[in-house]
């Protein structure tokens, strides 16, 4: 399998509040934006994979800056590790202002998809490239937050997560 870089995966989605989409507050509904971003990431998944993917996890969510009515939002998601047959998903949310157009960060979120065949087995990935510095980050920072997911849903024992540790304790994994 040929690896491939984040830009491969990029996917943007831009689209603008509507009244429908807003609480009482007359900002765009979390729900409706967890909806968004889960398609963005889906797509983003799928282009990574050329297979069929399902979310397996929103691993983190920040709901940063509430987005009015009538804001264009900007939805960007591209792959930031491929494991075995899973992939983290960065999103990353943009508002623009209505009166200035100024654009700014509303929000971001992190996804794990699982490639599957027809049958709904999971299948392997693609391993990733990452090129720019901060892409090499959520690089690096994906393995050691997969690390923290599997112990806390006690499939790995805190031992065996050398990335956590070497945090922590200030040590090379290696």
């Amino acid at each position: 399998m040929q690896p491939k870089n984040p830009s491969d995966s990029r996917t943007v989605m831009t689209d603008l509040v509507l009244p429908s989409e807003t609480n009482p507050l007359n900002n765009l509904f979390g729900g409706e934006l967890l909806a968004r971003m889960d398609r963005a990431a889906s797509i983003a998944a799928r282009r990574h994979s050329r297979r069929i993917t399902v979310t397996a996890s929103v691993n983190h969510v920040a709901f940063n800056h509430p987005v009015p009515l009538g804001s264009v939002v900007t939805v960007e998601a591209a792959v930031s590790r491929a494991f075995n047959t899973s992939m983290e998903i960065y999103i990353d949310v943009w508002m623009e202002d209505r009166q200035n157009r100024k654009r700014s960060k509303a929000n971001e979120a992190i996804y794990t998809f699982v490639a599957v065949d027809d049958s709904g087995i999971p299948t392997k990935v693609p391993a990733l490239i990452p090129e720019t510095d901060l892409e090499k980050e959520r690089f690096e920072g994906a393995l050691r937050r997969k690390q923290l997911s599997l112990i806390l849903a006690k499939r790995m024992k805190p031992s065996d997560a050398t990335e956590l540790k070497a945090l922590f304790m200030g040590k090379s994994p290696n």
